[in-house]
């Protein structure tokens, strides 16, 4: 063990003996420096010895050893002071932070203290405290202010109880059939608003309100879409309500609003407005989802989907609140809403790469309607727009379709139809499909057109359009088959939409 120790006090003694001699070495050397009585003494030791010349040199090195000194001094001097300039900044940037956490704390309590004050405020009012997160700032400043907002949580809809309690409906032209019904409508949009569209566009797009509570316009932009659905509104004097279609929207609280639970209101949409309007009168009311597919549609119009399908238009029913309020408005009935009968909702859909594909669950449910061309201008007569009541027109359907039934011949032609295309494209009708077969058919008959056009037409956009989901290289030979045997059953003369529809699949190959 002796032997360790003895090893360690070498070992280490070499090391620390070093170290010491560098720390006393330095010090030594700094006192050695500025040791001015050894400079006098050999000053001293050799006066008797220097001569002229010499003391010329011995007084330059003396003066420039003194230069160096002073300069050593003076270094030592501005480290210093550097030094204790800087431990005062960061002793400075300490209070300033110090300063800084004691204001903001000053601050949230003095917002705490504003909140407490608002709290009351807002109690007073009926409200829940523990929402003040959601006051908007206007909101904020009228209770500030001291002002109260109304009981009413739909304050739109009880504001059209009030202006309708005493409407009186006005004369209706009932009078007009439905193939004069399209040929006033063409010639109003050209003499009145000078929009061009083909009569067989027109008798399409009539036809469509017999089969479908929805109906899309679609094509490329700027052939007429939204304005065919303005002009409509004000041919049966009754202007159309355009919704513009926002990017952002993904549920039914973009078409009809939503309840805000701190204010107790009901933040009402002009749609909501309309709609509840339209349960007051038996006018015409048309509905255009502006850019319908710059969002989603199966995700914001998915409820009304549903809804609209269901054959009672009793049950056309939408839960809006899940409590009742005394004031609540007066065509309510448990918080739920009877949507309008008398109301159709137009879709208008570029095909861009700035929009969705539209889902098929919105084209089994709805008519589209392709508008690729403009119009191509016509004379006509002034034309005044037509008062026509919504029973009416729903009586002129009705009838289209008791009057000019879907042929049995035709019925048993569209039944082989189904059947090829079921065994070669793995494609069926369905029965939806077939209902707006046995609907839109006579009803486009009775707008002035032939029933094999009025086929035709459904079973290119219903149908065949579902080819496109198909990889189209597969069937590309196929088509041809298709083709050949709607001639044989329909003649070569008929069919144009669908066969027109087919080989432009064909050259997407």
């Amino acid at each position: 063990m002796d032997t360790v120790f003895k090893f360690l006090y070498e070992f280490l003694g070499q090391f620390f003996t070093s170290l010491w001699s560098i720390v006393t070495g330095i010090f030594k050397g700094i006192v050695g420096m500025f040791d001015f009585p050894a400079y006098g003494k050999i000053i001293s030791d050799y006066t008797s010895e220097l001569g002229g010349l010499e003391w010329v040199i011995a007084i330059f090195a003396m003066i420039l050893l003194a230069a160096v000194l002073v300069f050593l001094v003076m270094l030592i001097v501005l480290s210093l002071k550097k030094f204790f300039r800087y431990k005062k900044k960061v002793k400075d940037t300490g209070d300033l932070v110090a300063e800084v956490n004691h204001l903001t704390k000053e601050v949230m309590r003095l917002n705490l203290e504003k909140d407490k004050i608002l709290s009351m405020k807002v109690s007073q009012i009926g409200l829940n405290p523990n929402e003040i997160s959601e006051l908007t700032g206007e909101e904020i400043e009228a209770l500030n202010n001291g002002e109260e907002e109304t009981t009413q949580r739909f304050y739109k809809l009880c504001h059209i109880d009030e202006v309708w309690a005493d409407y009186q409906p006005p004369v209706y032209n009932n009078t007009i059939t439905l193939q004069q019904f399209c040929d006033q409508f063409r010639n109003f949009s050209c003499s009145r608003l000078g929009l061009y569209y083909d009569i067989k566009l027109i008798r399409y797009f009539v036809a469509s309100f017999g089969s479908n509570r929805l109906i899309i316009l679609q094509g490329i932009s700027g052939t007429g879409k939204t304005s065919l659905a303005r002009a409509f509104g004000k041919f049966v004097c009754n202007d159309s309500i355009i919704t513009p279609v926002q990017p952002s929207w993904r549920d039914r609280t973009e078409l009809f609003g939503y309840f805000n639970e701190f204010t107790k209101r009901f933040n009402e949409t002009e749609l909501l407005r309309s709609m509840y309007e339209a349960t007051y009168n038996d006018n015409v009311y048309v509905v255009v989802l502006d850019e319908m597919n710059i969002a989603r549609v199966e995700y914001y119009f998915a409820e009304m989907l549903s809804i609209l399908e269901m054959p009672d238009k009793d049950e056309w029913v939408i839960s809006m609140v899940p409590n009742v309020w005394p004031d609540d408005p007066k065509h309510f009935d448990q918080g739920n809403f009877k949507l309008p009968p008398n109301m159709w909702y137009i879709g208008t859909a570029n095909n861009d790469d700035s929009t969705f594909a539209i889902a098929d669950k919105v084209y089994d449910r709805a008519m589209p309607i392709d508008i690729d061309s403009k119009g191509t201008p016509f004379d006509a007569p002034d034309t005044p727009p037509v008062q026509i009541n919504y029973h009416y027109l729903e009586s002129l359907f009705d009838n289209a379709k008791k009057q000019y039934p879907v042929s049995q011949e035709l019925i048993d032609k569209l039944n082989k139809l189904d059947d090829y295309v079921i065994e070669h494209f793995r494609i069926a009708f369905g029965n939806r499909i077939m209902r707006q077969v046995m609907s839109f058919t006579p009803c486009y008959v009775a707008c002035g057109g032939k029933e094999i056009d009025g086929l035709d037409y459904v079973l290119a956009r219903k149908i065949f359009r579902k080819f496109e989901s198909l990889n189209l290289s597969y069937i590309r030979d196929e088509i041809d088959g298709l083709v050949a045997y709607m001639d044989h059953l329909y003649g070569r003369e008929n069919m144009g939409e669908s066969k027109a529809y087919l080989h432009r699949l064909q050259k997407m190959v």
